[in-house]
């Protein structure tokens, strides 16, 4: 299992590489501002999904970033 600094490093590196340094600093000052319940998210962000479905979405991100690697 990773250490919770190595999480926040490659969370940190991944938001930097995605959003810019610039958004991601505006990004975490966002989520540290608001009460944010994970669990909850998590919970609502699928509910118009069958798992089927789901699962499609993550086999083909998958292969997207495979794609990208190579």
């Amino acid at each position: 299992m990773r250490s919770d600094t190595l999480i926040r490093h490659e969370g940190i590196q991944a938001l930097r590489e995605r959003l810019g340094p610039v958004e991601a600093e505006r990004f975490i000052v966002l989520i540290s501002r608001e009460s944010f319940d994970y669990t909850e998210w998590q919970q609502m962000l699928w509910q118009d999904k069958s798992v089927d479905e789901v699962f499609a979405m993550a086999t083909k991100h998958n292969e997207q970033i495979a794609d990208k690697e190579t």
